[in-house]
């Protein structure tokens, strides 16, 4: 295993030149993408629509073509999951990415086309891997690779189409030499039954020697749980002494660092961030000095990315800027045309630039995923750092957690009112509840000012509920598996008032 470790060191550090020239010329990489991306899709039916054969620059295509939702493109979407060709791109589409970015009741589904797949999803993976062999002294192919995904299936309406999870399409389409380094097999990596392939995934991994592990940190505490119970270990390196590092995204990190600490106990273990959803592999902590939640823009994947300001986010004919207008610290929302066919697509995701040149993101939320009842402007961001900060300071641990306002009465004052799932509680909810509001008031300005002498906003209702019920939550809405995510913030009361129905007991 050495051996083949080395020469894949060797192999796959050809990738870094590429790496550093998308770094070091972002705008000029950015516009051989979007010079690309017009001529692949001139003659679909889209591109003849919005007259792509006389669009000559970026200001152009801004002109000519509308930012677009899921609801504005999905009849497109929808001949081509019936096997029409040429329409957003060209040629056939075979699968499409069933999103798992929201919890509701209308799945989307995203194309995945083959060069999307290659150039994007696997290439996104593949620079993670390259960039951590090219900072480390890494040993990963003396290994196994474990990854937590999803399964696919075949779509009812056209038997040639395939939907799924992001991450299933991707192990599918892995190069051989690559699955012979993954646990478990790839049949057992695609089951649907998720609690029996969590159960399989258990057994067999805890008899291999992972070096590496990727997944969704709230599932990945469930199979780690699972593993230490098989082998009778405390933590996750008593069962693989040679792991290196732990690859996660789809939820913020912060809220289940201390646990993984716990799990993974020891200085050089590695964690990477990464920003890949069905939409696209959009970013990742490229290098060893990056913040914690600071991932680099993956800029030659064959997507060419545009930035909706904060104050257009609500405009019946917004504006968006390109990549060299973006400001450190500003709120944006993402705007994607790719390489699967989404054009001036807007996926919902939130994004603040850390640094320009190089261009560094992190992940601040969704357009749709926020509370503004009362103008505290609370993001995703500001209440998983309250929360991290509050359970370091009670010794508590948090498996799940949703937010929603309470809205003014006449018989009540506004406030919010928080569900969280301990994996280890705190000594006192009350205590934990006025170190919450006091921290989250030191993140966000805003909400300290509603806060003020309880005059807008009261101090937060925070609900303990019993083990298992954001889960129980989940299989009713039928979103259980490796990618499916709670939803954090909601303006409104439905996610709220649902989950709180699955609490057996309300402490």
């Amino acid at each position: 295993m050495k051996v083949i470790n080395t020469m894949f060191s060797w192999y796959i550090r050809q990738r870094l030149p590429h790496i550093k020239r998308y770094v070091n010329y972002p705008l000029e990489v950015q516009s051989i993408i979007f010079q690309e991306l017009i001529k692949n899709a001139m003659n679909t039916e889209w591109g003849r629509k919005y007259g792509y054969a006389t669009i000559k620059t970026a200001e152009e295509f801004r002109t000519q073509v509308p930012i677009s939702g899921y609801e504005d493109i999905f009849p497109y979407i929808e001949r081509m999951m019936h096997g029409e060709p040429n329409v957003l791109w060209p040629g056939k589409v075979a699968w499409f990415s069933k999103s798992s970015g929201t919890t509701n009741g209308k799945s989307k589904f995203i194309p995945v086309t083959e060069v999307s797949l290659k150039e994007c999803h696997l290439r996104g993976g593949h620079d993670v891997i390259t960039s951590w062999y090219g900072n480390n002294n890494a040993r990963l192919l003396e290994g196994k690779n474990l990854t937590i995904g999803g399964c696919y299936d075949t779509f009812e309406g056209f038997k040639e189409t395939r939907i799924g999870d992001v991450s299933a399409i991707m192990m599918d389409h892995m190069p051989g030499y690559v699955k012979l380094f993954n646990t478990p097999d790839v049949q057992t990596a695609l089951m649907k039954n998720f609690d029996e392939k969590l159960e399989r995934m258990a057994q067999l991994a805890s008899k291999e020697n992972v070096t590496i592990m990727a997944g969704v940190p709230t599932w990945v505490l469930v199979l780690a749980r699972r593993i230490l119970e098989i082998t009778g270990k405390d933590n996750l390196l008593e069962v693989w002494p040679n792991f290196e590092v732990y690859v996660h995204g789809g939820v913020h990190f912060n809220p289940y660092r201390e646990q993984f600490k716990a799990l993974l106990p020891a200085e050089n273990v590695g964690y990477i961030n990464i920003y890949n959803a069905s939409e696209g592999f959009f970013a990742a902590q490229l290098d060893n000095i990056a913040e914690e939640d600071e991932m680099t823009l993956m800029l030659d994947n064959g997507i060419y990315y545009e930035f909706l300001p904060t104050t257009e986010w609500h405009k019946e004919h917004p504006k968006a800027i390109p990549l060299e207008a973006v400001e450190v610290g500003q709120n944006y929302a993402l705007i994607i045309s790719t390489n699967a066919g989404l054009w001036r697509y807007m996926p919902g995701d939130t994004v603040a630039f850390t640094s320009v040149f190089p261009f560094k993101i992190k992940v601040t939320g969704r357009i749709k995923h926020y509370i503004n009842a009362f103008g505290e402007e609370v993001m995703i961001e500001n209440t998983d750092k309250a929360l991290a900060k509050t359970c370091l300071e009670t010794k508590a641990q948090i498996s799940e957690y949703t937010v929603a306002p309470i809205f003014l009465s006449t018989k009540q004052k506004g406030g919010h009112e928080w569900i969280i799932e301990f994996e280890k509680a705190p000594p006192s909810l009350a205590k934990f509840t006025e170190l919450l509001d006091k921290n989250l008031q030191d993140i966000n300005s805003d909400y300290e000012a509603k806060r003020y002498k309880d005059l807008a906003l009261v101090l937060p209702v925070v609900h303990q509920v019993p083990e298992g019920t954001f889960h129980n939550w989940l299989r009713a809405k039928g979103r259980y598996g490796g990618q499916s995510k709670v939803p954090r913030l909601a303006n409104e009361r439905t996610y709220l008032e649902e989950i709180l129905e699955f609490a057996v007991e309300k402490i």
